[in-house]
């Protein structure tokens, strides 16, 4: 998630027991002992005090490692199960990645500066499917549910096109209110999937993280009310378009309207997010474990905008499906053909294309990430970098694949800033 003004700088993401504020409140014990019903093994650390989640966008960065690790139980959750299918595996590298050199701001950095300077609390590099390197920082486990914030927007857009390959949806060029007729008489009701997914319904809608009054500022607090649904839907449905503006010209993040993606699907599918996604992925994929979708009405409505919580290794293999073209370990293809190609096709829609993104810097809810055209750092570039991807959420939570070099890169963070942190280095 981010906002629309401008691009987020990734350069750091590009270059490769707590203190808690006021406002906590006691986990539930009407959800079962893992504070999901159905979630029968609980993720650790199982940090028994819980942020409030109203407070989301104020937590510091402390607070915020206690919050993510926990989102999963701090909403309403839907459980998408690996069914105890065997889990796919990752086998360790023969050459593990030990250290990282690059230059930023002049100086000479290495891996543990990189660590500390995103405040990285997971880290894993896959390299042909092997794990070359993995980390765990703030308490963290193989076991920790994170959540995935607007990694998941990218996820969606993967199940979408096994939804298109199925022919639930007929075809991206479809209108969204064919799918979701609350939306006639809105301004989104003549934009179509394709231009959803691309952020270019041209539909005002203010992503700042750092206003009260912002569209996302207020989704953030319908979703912390006991009742959320009819409030994310009629906040979603009430904005207008701006003015003189076509569905298609100009590109815009907009997590309202990433969650109408997830609307979408889940109407064409006749299930939620996260039962789709077991369905046909994570019970069938080998994922270690279950992971858990925010749900604004259990087993009725996910969040599509965001939501998704797994463990880091399930992360990477989500990448590794993804970078496999989305095939299954017997080689059963659960997306088009051309799905991938067409996610990645960048829209040259007003406001997607920038000095660092000539190309246009979004496709179907997966970023082409560079560094700003003026970054003091290197490498600025590799012999294929620009072949990478990636899938983005605030705080620093990214997925990153690059096909050519057959890579996977998953990371957790948790940037005092939604944006990129500072690139000052904290005093030792």
């Amino acid at each position: 998630m981010r906002p629309t003004t401008r691009k987020k700088s990734f350069t750091g993401l590009s270059l490769l027991a707590l203190a808690l504020t006021s406002g906590l409140t006691q986990a539930a014990e009407s959800k079962g002992a893992c504070g999901v019903p159905g979630l029968e093994q609980c993720p650790r650390p199982f940090d028994k005090v819980l942020p409030a989640p109203k407070d989301m966008l104020s937590w510091d960065q402390e607070t915020r490692v206690v919050g993510f690790r926990n989102t999963y139980r701090m909403y309403d959750g839907d459980v998408f199960s690996t069914h105890k299918s065997k889990a796919f595996p990752l086998p360790a590298a023969s050459k593990p990645l030990k250290d990282v050199q690059y230059s930023l701001e002049g100086k000479e950095r290495g891996l543990a500066d990189y660590l500390a300077s995103q405040s990285v609390t997971g880290l894993l590099v896959l390299k042909d499917g092997k794990i070359a390197y993995e980390y765990y920082g703030k308490g963290n486990t193989s076991q920790t549910l994170w959540t995935s914030r607007s990694v998941a927007k990218s996820v969606v857009s993967v199940l979408v096109g096994m939804a298109v390959k199925e022919g639930k949806i007929k075809s991206v060029d479809d209108k969204i209110s064919v799918y979701i007729p609350e939306l006639k008489g809105s301004e989104w009701q003549d934009v179509t999937l394709h231009q959803l997914m691309q952020h270019t319904s041209g539909v005002q809608w203010n992503e700042d993280y750092t206003s009260k009054d912002s569209d996302f500022s207020h989704m953030t607090q319908c979703e912390a009310k006991p009742e959320p649904y009819d409030c994310v839907l009629n906040l979603v449905r009430s904005v207008k378009r701006k003015p003189g503006v076509k569905p298609g010209e100009v590109w815009s993040y907009n997590t309202g309207g990433a969650w109408l993606v997830g609307r979408v699907l889940e109407n064409a599918t006749g299930m939620t997010i996260a039962k789709y996604l077991e369905s046909r992925l994570w019970s069938r994929y080998g994922m270690q474990q279950d992971g858990v979708w925010h749900a604004l009405v259990p087993g009725k409505v996910d969040m599509g905008g965001h939501g998704f919580n797994a463990t880091l290794r399930d992360w990477g293999r989500f990448g590794e499906f993804v970078l496999d073209g989305g095939q299954l370990a017997n080689g059963e293809k659960l997306l088009p053909d051309d799905w991938i190609a067409r996610s990645t096709h960048w829209t040259q829609a007003k406001g997607s294309v920038t000095a660092a993104a000539p190309n246009g810097q979004y496709g179907y809810q997966w970023w082409y990430n560079a560094p700003a055209a003026d970054a003091n750092a290197e490498p600025k570039q590799t012999a294929n970098s620009d072949k990478t991807f990636w899938a983005l959420g605030i705080y620093g939570q990214s997925i990153a694949i690059n096909p050519a070099e057959h890579l996977v890169m998953v990371q957790w963070s948790t940037w005092e800033n939604a944006e990129t942190p500072s690139v000052t280095l904290r005093k030792k």
